[in-house]
């Protein structure tokens, strides 16, 4: 038997951000980030929807990029003041995640943070209060999974909290929010999303449902993404960017993940790529790589009209292009002494991560080295070892 897992309640369309004034409760603390979502008036829109559903509201903001553990801590602290029955993350991935690690600690504070990195080890929740996430980017799928990715800043490590007590009670997936979103920001988001539904789609779980999602996600995105990129204030674009990204999430909430994320999160906490941008660099050569482990690539390849593990590869590297993203490590400006001085630690730190044990092959740490040589360089993976000189 399996289940399901799915955000209690899902609102998506142009305008559904509405819906918050129909929650019934009585404080609700809402995480946001820097300024994007004030300064578009999303915030205050939602704070306005609250206010008129009879809710209390206090604004914790300024979560930063690839949220730390300490932001945790602090907003936590001020839940257990302000003592909310409503959990609301609202912006990026970034808020959302950290929300998520927040309402943890509001509920359990004697909770040590190194005994939630072990998957599906976060205690009960909803004694306290209950979540709604509000994306404003169209990638990560936060809005309806049991993951939380925070940043180790003393380690340089980025920990996926993995647990399906973290999987929000309602989503609100709002198209019109996603209108001021940056080029760069829905390129980045967006190949998140298309990763996404590829490692979903050919995880060692199989799943229905999971199937589905992916590939109607990965369609959406071929068929949207440059046009959300080009033109950003085409809502339409926006909205089925947002519906991918929610799709994507919910199947691998339900299917998990592969060695693409594993990778990313190493070279986004040590190097600060943008985990987007990470992935769409990593995915075209872990195809490649998996694809002597699993015959669902092909499959996956017909839905944008190919053939081929191989031919699906190229057609993400040329997404990449068109959506003005790099495809290589080096491109973001590390240098090959730094590479080299860190590839250990990186490549032993992505074959612990808990994605990895849901990749199609197994794999091992000299494997995930050669693969990261090979996205060092942009070069094309095969399973001749690859060595930065």
């Amino acid at each position: 038997m399996s289940k399901l897992f799915v955000a209690g309640e899902v609102f998506h369309g142009p305008g559904s951000l509405e819906e918050l004034k129909n929650i019934k409760g009585k404080k609700a603390f809402v995480v946001t980030g820097g300024s994007s979502m004030k300064k578009s008036g999303t915030l205050d829109k939602a704070l306005a929807f609250l206010n008129e559903a009879g809710i209390e509201t206090f604004v914790f903001d300024g979560v930063e990029e690839d949220p730390s553990s300490a932001t945790s801590f602090k907003g936590a602290e001020a839940m257990r003041e302000f003592q909310p029955d409503w959990i609301v993350g609202i912006g990026g991935c970034s808020a959302i995640d950290a929300a998520k690690t927040m309402w943890i600690f509001y509920e359990h504070p004697n909770t040590e943070f190194d005994s939630l990195i072990k998957p599906f080890s976060v205690p009960v929740l909803r004694n306290k209060a209950r979540f709604i996430a509000i994306p404003s980017t169209s990638g990560t799928g936060t809005e309806t999974t049991g993951l939380a990715v925070i940043t180790d800043r003393e380690k340089g490590v980025k920990y996926p909290i993995v647990s399906y007590e973290l999987t929000p009670d309602i989503a609100i997936i709002d198209g019109e929010i996603c209108a001021s979103m940056p080029a760069h920001v829905t390129s980045n988001t967006g190949l998140d999303a298309l990763t996404h539904c590829v490692e979903a789609y050919v995880s060692n779980i199989d799943d229905n449902f999971a199937d589905v999602l992916a590939k109607g996600g990965l369609q959406i995105v071929f068929d949207n993404l440059e046009e959300a990129v080009k033109n950003p204030s085409n809502i339409t674009a926006r909205q089925n960017m947002h519906d991918a990204s929610f799709m994507g999430g919910l199947a691998f909430n339900n299917a998990w993940l592969g060695i693409v994320h594993s990778l990313s999160h190493q070279v986004g906490a040590l190097y600060g790529i943008p985990h987007g941008c990470a992935n769409a660099i990593f995915l075209p050569n872990v195809i490649r790589y998996n694809a002597v482990a699993t015959a669902k690539f092909p499959s996956l390849a017909k839905v944008i009209g190919l053939e081929t593990a191989e031919e699906l590869a190229q057609a993400i590297e040329g997404l990449r292009k068109k959506v003005n993203n790099i495809s290589s490590i080096k491109e973001f400006g590390i240098s090959k002494e730094d590479w080299i001085k860190n590839l250990d630690y990186i490549a032993n730190n992505a074959l612990i991560d808990p994605c990895t044990g849901f990749n199609p092959r197994v794999t091992n740490v000299e494997d995930l080295k050669d693969i990261y040589n090979a996205c060092y360089e942009g070069i094309v993976y095969t399973n001749d070892a690859v060595v930065v000189n």
